[in-house]
């Protein structure tokens, strides 16, 4: 059977913010079956929790932030969502001490760190939930696009297209398989990227305050300025394909499909989900009894992290 999962234990990190340069305390904490994943500002003067849900995410410039009725925000969740996608993380509560989780690195390693660190359980006898797409379903703009097909399993291809010298030598597509490739080895550490000229008018903006080569891959009009270079040759593509799996698992379940797209950013990964939850003839629930029935994408995780 594959069963739903939380945290063993509590944990604690710190952090920068990437757009609002505030020091954050973050909190993962255990959850109940069929909780989800809850955000919760333990800065305000009554905590708020916002649940991880398509409808909620109203900010999405250079990142997913939930924003609810009150205007409580909850900002730059995508790569933390990316990492419990990537452990299968069902269940939890995420205590935040600001307006946005920190940045880290820049990629999702720091979170899969964390999340194996405080151990993972499985939550018996609760099944995990899944999402069958059984229609096809896109969302364009312009010549941007993104779409969600029948399959067996979860597998994810992307393409980028910058008109630069740094892209042009490196590979702007990608695809993952994740029945034959492994989350964590191919996609957790890419960062998030950024470029000079833009700088000025982001922090103009009230953005990327708290960014830097510690936690960004930073490009000039002719190369990358980090002194260590790409994690990956094609790390630019990579790391969009994190933040869609980030932004796909806000709806709460893992997806049963292939995803594909081309130039997409976290505005359109978010009208997809909001166009399938609206189609609801295009996809179904579906549970596994035995983990022989689940597709491969998906078997159990090794156990040396199941604790």
């Amino acid at each position: 059977m594959i069963y739903q999962r939380t945290l063993k234990t509590v944990i604690t990190a710190s952090g920068v913010g990437l757009h609002s340069g505030d020091r954050i305390r973050l909190t993962l904490r255990p959850a109940p079956v069929d909780s989800g994943i809850v955000f919760c500002r333990t800065d305000l003067p009554e905590p708020c929790a916002l649940k991880a849900d398509p409808t909620l995410v109203n900010d999405t410039r250079l990142s997913s932030t939930l924003v609810n009725s009150q205007g409580v925000r909850v900002g730059t969740i995508e790569h933390l969502m990316s990492a419990f996608a990537g452990l299968g993380i069902d269940n939890i509560v995420v205590e935040m001490t600001a307006q946005e989780t920190p940045i880290m690195d820049g990629s999702a390693a720091p979170f899969i760190f964390l999340l194996q660190s405080a151990g993972i359980v499985e939550q018996k006898p609760a099944l995990k939930k899944f999402i069958r797409i059984k229609k096809p379903l896109e969302v364009s703009e312009g010549d941007k696009w993104v779409r969600l097909d029948p399959y067996e399993g979860f597998k994810v291809k992307l393409s980028i297209e910058f008109n630069h010298p740094v892209f042009r030598r490196s590979p702007q597509t990608v695809e993952v398989d994740f029945a034959q490739r492994s989350y964590i080895d191919e996609i957790a550490r890419a960062r998030t990227f950024g470029f000079m000229h833009e700088v000025e008018t982001m922090r103009n903006h009230g953005l990327g305050l708290g960014g830097n080569l510690d936690n960004a891959i930073v490009i000039d009009d002719e190369y990358v300025l980090n002194q260590d270079g790409l994690r990956f040759p094609d790390e630019f593509v990579r790391h969009k394909l994190l933040d869609a799996i980030g932004d796909l698992y806000i709806i709460g379940h893992p997806l049963i499909a292939a995803f594909s797209g081309h130039k997409s950013g976290h505005a359109l990964n978010n009208q997809l989900l909001r166009v399938l939850l609206n189609t609801p003839e295009a996809w179904e629930f579906v549970t596994f009894q035995s983990s022989d029935t689940a597709p491969s994408s998906f078997h159990q995780l090794p156990e040396s992290m199941v604790v």
